[in-house]
């Protein structure tokens, strides 16, 4: 392994020079977060304008090897637990294990393995002695919910101190498509929500950020407002939001027409929706 410091503005998969795990301080879960990638092709079936993965294309993940997988997630778990990575490569103050995440750099349901990978986790959490109060995160656009192979991984996630973490970046199709580059509808983000809410803790995650210069509008604030409102109102409650602005450079063509707002515009928002009555983790 490398000797570089880790920090909140590089996510870089290869940190640990493993292929699947890869550690990142991260800026909402105070702490190290073990990243599981999934998608090392670099393929997704979304396309956000902010994505900082590099050469990212349109597709799913490819075959995953579970037994590389395990040893890796092992190994890394053993060494964070055990080892001298926390003192020689994570700053003070975030030196404590804070989930595991299946994220890294695509849409992680779209694996074959997904509920094999699930498994896989529950197996070493156990064997390596993993506190219990170490999450197990799935951090996801939602997409394929509607497939009982995906939903039986969440509910199994449930079982592992899990959340899930929604993408909703914006509440319009028009919003959706100007920022997730995605042609969906806003009533399969709904069921699917909805789904998600039903098995597994879920939390929102939500990009807020300029383009070209201007702020999401009043309308991207209502519409986000009204969506999440419909959800109370049928009694789906999420666990809150996670509201985070852009801390990281995307890697997309888009780049260049994207800037951070200031912290003021993200708590004024924050204090919108949390007159809903959901809790709201901000991220700079």
């Amino acid at each position: 392994m490398t000797s570089k410091i880790l920090n909140v503005a590089n996510h870089d998969r290869s940190g640990a020079a493993l292929r699947y795990v890869y550690p990142v301080v991260s800026r909402r879960a105070g702490g190290v977060s073990v990243g599981v990638n999934l998608n090392p092709n670099n393929a997704c079936n979304w396309r956000c304008i902010y994505c900082q993965v590099p050469g990212l294309t349109r597709g799913t993940a490819p075959p995953i090897d579970l037994g590389v997988l395990e040893s890796e997630l092992r190994d890394f778990l053993d060494e964070l637990l055990r080892g001298d990575f926390m003192q020689n490569r994570v700053p003070e103050g975030a030196r404590r294990i804070n989930d595991i995440a299946l994220s890294g750099n695509g849409e992680p349901t779209s694996s074959t393995e997904f509920v094999r990978v699930i498994e896989l986790i529950a197996r070493v959490r156990r064997e390596t002695a993993l506190p219990e109060a170490v999450k197990t995160v799935l951090i996801t656009n939602g997409s394929l919910l509607y497939r009982s192979e995906v939903r039986q991984g969440l509910r199994d996630i449930a079982k592992l101190n899990g959340e899930v973490w929604f993408k909703l970046d914006r509440a319009s199709e028009a919003g959706m498509l100007r920022i997730n580059d995605t042609h969906t509808s806003m009533g399969k983000v709904h069921d699917n929500l909805v789904t998600a809410t039903a098995l597994c803790p879920t939390w929102l995650q939500t990009c807020w950020f300029a383009l070209d210069g201007a702020p999401p509008s009043l309308q991207d604030e209502n519409d986000y407002l009204e969506f999440v409102e419909k959800l109370l109102g049928e009694g789906r409650k999420p666990q809150g939001v996670l509201l985070y602005g852009l801390a990281r450079p995307s890697l997309q063509a888009e780049a260049p027409r994207l800037s951070a707002l200031p912290a003021e515009r993200l708590q004024a928002f924050a204090g919108r929706i949390g007159k809903l009555g959901l809790p709201v983790k901000i991220s700079i």
